[in-house]
């Protein structure tokens, strides 16, 4: 079976250097699509060894293979979904660790005419969270 490809999608990724990827995996239930410990050797998605260790720690998880839309809203609502998101406790975890959370949102506009959008409930989620919300624009 083939993925169709999107002309958007999200990730949610934390980056800090307190905890191992394996907390945050135990955490939210859910294996990450990308991981990595601060120093430590970074595996690129073909399986070969880059030239440089990982900068700092994170822990990533992706819509691109799972949600077929081009638009933001389902990509992120899965997210949410996916993480359990609001989580009460989550804004002090991250504070703790001091770690940046982030959406990572693709948005290819190639015609120049989409606008993306991203809910008020979903950035107003994001807000309460600490989650940063990136768009990057394709053209």
């Amino acid at each position: 079976m083939t993925i169709q490809s999107s002309r958007a999608y999200a990730s949610f990724t934390i980056y800090q250097d307190v905890e191992r990827p394996e907390f945050w995996t135990t955490y939210f239930g859910v294996p990450p699509h990308r991981a990595g410990v601060k120093g430590e050797p970074r595996i690129m998605p073909s399986g070969r060894v880059a030239a440089t260790p990982w900068r700092l720690g994170q822990w990533s998880v992706s819509s691109k293979l799972v949600i077929q839309s081009d638009f933001l809203d389902p990509h992120l609502r899965y997210l949410l979904n996916l993480l359990d998101l609001p989580r009460a406790d989550l804004p002090a975890l991250a504070k703790r660790t001091g770690a940046k959370m982030r959406f990572f949102c693709y948005w290819d506009n190639e015609e120049g005419y989409r606008v993306p959008d991203v809910p008020a409930d979903i950035r107003d989620i994001a807000d309460a969270m600490g989650i940063e919300i990136d768009i990057d624009e394709y053209r």
